[in-house]
């Protein structure tokens, strides 16, 4: 039996979460597996040993819910597509992505490639921005809700709902604890409104309540499964945008590179997801003894699956900390997850992504970063709170 080295520090202080990758390194040297003593479980931190959890559900299961803390699990545990396994999982996730697949999304495919264009040319036309609050948001705040079907003149809260839900799934700590009743008050609406029915026809939403009506669904699982999808379609995807204008903007030959060649657009964001992974971590527990890497778990363990750790790992990314748009590898991180687990969303944040990065690549020159970058403080999710650039227009031939 080979015991798991330990490791000290938390990783959840503001301090850590701030620049986490010292940390994370730290952890990936000890081993396949550390047990972390601030949290009392296990971490995984390198990229062959998380993948091959995240591949094995099995073993890894879900369904005893993903969060760092008991509390969080108790509440959600076997409700949405992210904490159930098996049948049910498949069951929820297929209900959920029926207005999700690809052909489902070419429909509104044009849509957002026109509002991006038009986004840019506002925001080019003022010269200066917050690229997180007037670029990384504003896409994905009318598209997502509008997708979800989520009531129009319910939106204000949204943001702070959907950050608080990702705080309380994080250790059971001070932004755990104020984040409990944002994320109660959000899914206290949303059975509000799966229960009046009050959602945009061929919405999502709208799609799950119908399931429900015909017996498909029990009733009780209708919020949760629309939360379950809402919350981290706009977290995550506005963190991903943020990240990789902030990136671009600090790497100017990787900006020239994308100009030069816009074909890069999806390899650059997938290179984004990789070094400044949107989501920090997720937990699973083991349903037998079992080994990973050189390390054995016992059965019934919490084991933290550190995503924005194992995508910095050298074994399978060579040079991981730079920042390369044509990486041939990009590709393989796991930055939205991996296996029947992975997000459900991810093929609407690629259309977002990708939209707004091409039009920047058509109607900007240069990006400039015009100020602090500030991160935004999180427990699970990786984002800047604000990222102040100027840009210069690109030449109209």
């Amino acid at each position: 039996m080979t015991a798991a080295p330990s490791y000290a520090h938390d990783l959840f202080t503001d301090q850590v979460l701030s620049d986490p990758y010292e940390h994370y390194r730290a952890v990936r040297d000890l081993g396949p597996v550390v047990w972390l003593d601030a949290h009392q479980m296990y971490a995984v931190a390198r990229y062959a040993e998380a993948r091959a959890i995240l591949a094995d559900p099995g073993t890894y299961c879900s369904g005893q819910g993903v969060a760092l803390n008991d509390a969080a699990n108790a509440l959600a545990a076997g409700r949405n597509t992210l904490m159930t396994d098996g049948k049910l999982h498949e069951h929820l996730r297929r209900v959920l992505i029926r207005n999700l697949t690809p052909r489902a999304l070419r429909a509104v495919d044009d849509g957002i490639q026109q509002a991006a264009s038009k986004l840019v040319a506002t925001l080019v036309a003022q010269g200066s921005f917050d690229a997180v609050a007037d670029l990384a948001t504003a896409l994905p705040l009318t598209v997502v809700p509008d997708l979800v079907g989520w009531p129009a003149d319910a939106r204000d809260h949204l943001l702070e709902w959907a950050s608080a839900t990702f705080d309380l799934l994080g250790p059971l700590n001070e932004r755990a604890k104020c984040a409990a009743p944002l994320s109660q008050a959000m899914m206290a609406f949303a059975d509000e409104t799966a229960a009046t029915g009050n959602l945009l026809p061929g919405s999502i939403g709208a799609g799950v309540i119908e399931a429900a009506r015909r017996g498909e669904l029990e009733p009780e699982r209708v919020a949760p499964l629309i939360v379950g999808y809402l919350a981290p379609s706009l977290d995550t995807t506005i963190s991903a945008i943020g990240s990789a204008v902030w990136l671009l903007a600090s790497n100017p030959d990787q900006w020239a590179a994308l100009r030069a060649d816009p074909a890069l657009v999806p390899n650059a964001f997938n290179e984004t997801l990789r070094l400044e992974s949107p989501l920090r971590a997720f937990s699973r527990v083991t349903t037998a003894a079992t080994r990973a890497g050189d390390t054995d778990i016992p059965a019934g363990a919490r084991v933290v699956v550190l995503y924005a750790a194992a995508n910095r790992d050298q074994r399978q990314f060579p040079r991981p900390d730079d920042f390369d748009i044509t990486r041939g590898n990009a590709g393989d991180h796991l930055g939205f997850g991996w296996g029947v687990h992975s997000c459900a969303g991810q093929g609407l944040a690629r259309m977002e992504a990708h939209a707004l990065l091409t039009a920047l690549a058509e109607q900007v020159e240069r990006i400039d970063l015009a100020g602090p970058v500030t991160a935004a403080l999180n427990n699970l999710i990786n984002a800047r709170a604000s990222v102040p650039v100027t840009v210069t227009p690109a030449l109209q031939g």
